[in-house]
């Protein structure tokens, strides 16, 4: 059976139809874009136009359930949406309210949730029983996936390894807190970080470029990196033990996280003597979101 899923973003709401026997290529893929800046109808409106165009472009009925990944997350007890730095969403019954529109189920999870869910069960990762999906980018994202499903917890924030504090850092966080995940490892605090070691404003990949060149103040900031990310993860892997971890987002191209020296780096924080887990970057590029989305269906 074909699986239909919608990727909502920031700036564009993606839709595909896979068929989960041969998932590397989708049967249909078409996007619309989100217009977030005229309302919380609107987007619901424009959900419910890309379900129709995948109807006439595929020549199939839309199906009794579709995942819906989404920024931010649903709060189990209220149905409401939380979290979401798409802000009209917050607040708002997302669920009830696309399912309505839809006239089928709509299946929720957040975009990092899918992202480990396609990683898990398509991906990098297939045929792991614990998965850690990791998204490095603007952002600090995770999802816990074991036997490919979503561990999505009592408040809906399973994974949310993000605002989990580092030792040692202070840099106050959205969320009201201070030295979360985010303000460390996230792409643009690391660039906050090498432009108040050097005055120099200059975006991550340009950073790695100068590490590479031997600059101090470049391979500070990709050491502070390793050293900060093997704290972060190791808080992981002390309470879930995953077979893999799969690093996605901007950061994660970075090829020192997948080095012996990062693992090392880690094996200083567990509570073990060596560190076997699978630290893999993701194979399904921008189609993990929709993807994820579309097998959540399948759960």
């Amino acid at each position: 059976m074909n699986l239909w899923g919608i990727d909502l973003g920031g700036t564009k709401v993606e839709g595909a139809i896979i068929d989960p026997e041969n998932p590397d290529k989708a049967l249909f893929r078409l996007r619309v874009p989100t217009e977030s800046q005229h309302g919380y109808d609107h987007i619901v409106g424009q959900i419910s136009k890309l379900v129709t165009a995948l109807e006439e472009a595929s020549g199939l009925k839309r199906p009794a359930v579709i995942g819906i990944g989404t920024p931010g997350t649903v709060e189990p007890s209220t149905g409401l949406m939380k979290n979401s730095n798409t802000v009209c969403l917050n607040g708002r019954p997302l669920p009830q309210d696309l399912s309505k529109v839809l006239g089928v189920e709509a299946r929720f999870a957040n975009d990092a949730n899918c992202f480990a869910l396609a990683e898990a069960t398509l991906g990098a990762a297939r045929g792991c029983p614990v998965v850690m999906g990791l998204i490095l980018g603007t952002g600090c994202g995770g999802g816990v996936v074991v036997n490919q499903h979503i561990i999505a917890g009592l408040h809906g924030i399973g994974g949310e390894w993000g605002h989990n504090p580092l030792s040692g850092d202070f840099d106050a966080c959205y969320c009201g807190r201070k030295g979360c995940v985010e303000q460390v490892l996230a792409g643009p605090s690391l660039e906050r970080y090498y432009r108040q070691q050097t005055g120099e404003a200059l975006r991550l990949p340009e950073i790695a470029q100068r590490a590479a060149t031997g600059e101090a103040a470049a391979q500070q900031t990709l050491e502070r990196l390793r050293q900060k990310f093997a704290e972060a993860i190791a808080v992981v892997i002390n309470i879930l033990d995953p077979d893999a971890v799969v690093i996605g987002g901007g950061v994660g191209n970075l090829d020192l996280l997948y080095t012996e020296a990062t693992r090392q780096a880690v094996v200083e924080h567990v509570f073990n003597g060596e560190v076997r887990t699978a630290f893999l970057k993701p194979t399904l590029g921008d189609s993990a979101g929709v993807f994820g989305a579309a097998m959540l269906t399948a759960q």
